[in-house]
């Protein structure tokens, strides 16, 4: 029998029953339990070394920060959802919140007819992904595939295009009334498209939403003349991204998602269930750095990951690289920035409580000040906004040059509160990251 359980990040999930009364507490079939168990050693033992559950004694586990759907071959499915922000946050508030995140992260602009959808869709996060990306092709089909030219060589009873006398005299006699020929076909057969009928393919098999397997297997009818594709790295980097293919540019976002070539997707379960999951700091810190852009006067850049400085030196080499996320460049200045996907309470301003703030995360952005700014300068940690967290703290003094203000990001407008890019010193750095 199919079911579906619906957590938050780092809930525990058993196999003893488990009141409703209880918060980030689930109950899953003992099927479902082991899966989890075996598929968690597995990716362990995998390169990434990712973490999905802690084994909390023989009948419980606890997730880590990973959110999205994961499927069983049993058939449970296991949505899991970002922490709640407020105390009455409800399931439909955190998955709505996932959905802007995701939608934020990879940039992908949502049409005004989506938002009521967006809103009412009551389904897990694969078939949201599936709905939204089967829009975004349908949208692109009424506006019409671009077509291009590519070289076909074939066999023909009649003389067309080229023909290919290397090929041609080599023939027997027997065959001396065919031709060997090359000419161009302009049709659909490009990588934008190919690509496309890919990600179709695996919606249309994976989907159980009525009107999304509906359109799915309309769309692949209209494309049945384009053939998915065969080298799926190597189409996304012929993809392009001129004025012309302007419009193709959102389905771009889905295709790279659904083919799990862009991060912060991380796959689960490759034989039998059909998992989704992403690393929720990667989430975080993609939408930090959506929203900065946005948010970010024209003139600026910001560039991500930067890796310019380390922590120290041995024997003439570079020990301990620090890597702040995002790295702006304005009117001749160097800015910085730092965001922790943990939540602080503005209200608890004593020694002992410290507003939830970690001294390893000053550690860290102590380190930043003296190698990206040489002690001297602004630096601003985010934190998400709450109603406990809605306004910056007093500035954080490292000495009398040095200082840190930390400042709400609002997770609606995708922007920071109380924080405007003129009024930055002269130098300071931005990262994101989560605890």
């Amino acid at each position: 029998m199919k079911q579906l359980v619906t957590v938050r990040e780092h809930a525990r999930l058993t196999v003893a029953e488990t009141p409703a009364s209880v918060r980030n507490a689930a109950h899953v079939p003992e099927t479902a339990f082991n899966w989890l168990l075996e598929e968690s050693i597995k990716m362990r033992g995998s390169k990434a070394g990712v973490h999905l559950v802690e084994l909390e004694g023989r009948r419980e586990l606890r997730l880590d920060n990973y959110v999205g759907v994961m499927e069983s071959p049993c058939g449970t499915r296991i949505e899991i959802l970002p922490k709640a922000l407020e105390p009455g946050d409800d399931i439909e508030a955190g998955r709505n919140l996932l959905q802007n995140m995701l939608a934020g992260c990879l940039d992908l602009p949502l049409r005004k007819s989506n938002l009521t959808i967006l809103r009412t869709f009551n389904a897990p996060l694969t078939e949201w992904i599936a709905w939204q990306f089967l829009q975004g092709v349908e949208h692109l089909v009424r506006r019409g595939l671009r077509f291009d030219y590519h070289p076909v060589q074939e066999e023909l009873r009649y003389l067309r295009g080229r023909m290919v006398m290397a090929i041609q005299l080599r023939q027997p006699p027997s065959r001396a009334h065919f031709f060997q020929v090359e000419h161009d076909v302009f049709d659909a057969d490009r990588s934008e498209n190919r690509l496309i009928c890919s990600a179709l393919d695996v919606v249309r098999k994976r989907t159980r939403e009525p009107r999304s397997w509906r359109l799915a297997h309309e769309l692949a009818h209209k494309l049945s003349g384009v053939p998915a594709s065969r080298d799926i790295p190597g189409d996304f980097r012929r993809w392009r991204s001129d004025r012309l293919m302007e419009h193709y540019s959102p389905v771009r976002a889905w295709c790279s998602l659904i083919l799990r070539e862009q991060m912060p997707l991380t796959i689960v379960g490759t034989q039998k269930g059909h998992s989704l999951l992403f690393p929720m700091e990667k989430v975080y810190e993609q939408y930090v750095g959506s929203g900065l852009r946005r948010w970010l006067p024209p003139g600026a850049k910001l560039a991500s990951q930067a890796a310019s400085q380390f922590l120290t030196r041995h024997q003439g080499q570079n020990w301990f690289q620090l890597r702040p996320d995002f790295l702006i460049q304005y009117e001749g200045r160097h800015i910085v920035a730092d965001a922790k996907w943990k939540l602080l309470d503005g209200a608890q301003d004593t020694n002992e409580h410290k507003y939830g703030l970690s001294q390893a995360d000053f550690y860290q952005l102590f380190a930043y000040g003296q190698k990206y700014l040489n002690g001297i300068g602004t630096m601003y940690l985010f934190y998400p906004k709450t109603s406990r967290f809605n306004t910056p703290l007093p500035s954080f003094d490292f000495s009398e040059q040095l200082r840190l203000h930390v400042v709400p990001f609002d997770l609606l407008d995708g922007k920071p509160v109380g924080l405007r890019l003129t009024s930055i010193a002269p130098v300071a750095v931005v990262r994101a990251d989560v605890v």
